[in-house]
């Protein structure tokens, strides 16, 4: 029967590609680890590895079984951690998503203070789009995410919103239009914009918000960095549309934020959670704490 030793001695010479240097990094001697990987080889009925000199590398049903081995490695190494959590709900590592081209500029204040009140808690931070948090939701890899927009109806994952925040307009206080208050978007179908790459949602948000306006946007740079794109506003290499409280956190002193008159939009911010799992008790005590959070920034206007 397969055994767990054998699966770490396989897992620690693939990637090695060495027995002598597995040998070395176990602590087990090279003839144990070699008469391991036999066994699990007789088992398995296929050869795991070829031999070339001193060195092996995996055969093509050695990469696959790493592949898996790995995968089940990890979920017996976060079944551990979750039972140490059961059993001590005030350590634990939560392990956070944050989708791309949202600043969450509280989020350093949310860690802080929870932090403080639960010094044993430690984060393990992840970024990218909201799909690729999804996925990393559904495989186990996270167990939470800030995201933007907040998907809805989702057979994988249950989300709730934490706020909404509108989008503004950024130029630089030159501009002629700067000192006009609100303004309609289809007033500056002639512009030069700065935006976020294709594949972020805020792109797709600005595009909609040039077709209610009547026009296709003249874009000359797409990018994903917060400061970059008001750096180039500062510049009046363009001007841009973007998140309000992304947009006043670190603003430059030569650009201002204008409000949009029409089409009023925003988006939605929010956490989303895995719907087919519990979280451990560590998890359950940060996704309690972001909601009280957030919920006395709403009541208090902070």
């Amino acid at each position: 029967m397969m055994e767990l030793r054998q699966i770490y001695y396989f897992m620690e010479a693939a990637n090695r590609e060495h027995i002598t240097q597995a040998s070395e990094a176990l602590h087990v001697a090279q003839s144990a680890i070699s008469r391991q990987i036999a066994l699990l080889e007789d088992e398995l009925g296929v050869p795991l590895f070829s031999r070339k000199g001193r060195n092996i590398q995996l055969t093509k049903a050695g990469k696959i079984f790493l592949e898996h081995a790995e995968r089940g490695i990890g979920e017996f190494e976060k079944a551990e951690q979750k039972i140490k959590e059961y059993l001590n709900p005030e350590t634990g590592l939560i392990r956070l998503g944050i989708s791309t081209s949202l600043s969450v500029h509280t989020l350093p204040i949310v860690l802080q203070k929870f932090h403080s009140i639960h010094p044993g808690i430690d984060f393990q931070l992840h970024q990218g789009t909201v799909p690729y948090l999804i996925k990393l939701i559904s495989q186990g890899s996270i167990d939470l995410a800030f995201a933007s927009p907040v998907p809805k109806h989702h057979e994988r994952i249950r989300s709730s919103i934490l706020y909404t925040e509108r989008m503004v307009l950024l130029m630089p206080k030159r501009h002629k239009k700067a000192g006009q208050g609100p303004i309609a978007l289809s007033q500056l179908k002639n512009e030069r914009f700065i935006t976020f790459r294709s594949k972020l949602s805020l792109q797709e948000l600005f595009r909609d918000a040039c077709r209610q306006a009547g026009f296709a946007p003249n874009i000359v740079f797409e990018g994903e960095d917060m400061d970059t794109i008001k750096s180039l506003v500062s510049s009046d290499f363009g001007i841009a549309l973007m998140p309000e409280n992304a947009a006043a956190y670190n603003l430059p002193e030569t650009i201002v934020a204008v409000p949009l008159s029409a089409p009023k939009i925003s988006r939605s911010v929010g956490v989303i959670r895995p719907r087919d799992r519990e979280l451990a008790p560590s998890e359950q005590i940060f996704s309690q704490f972001i909601d009280a959070f957030y919920d006395r920034l709403h009541r208090f206007g902070q």
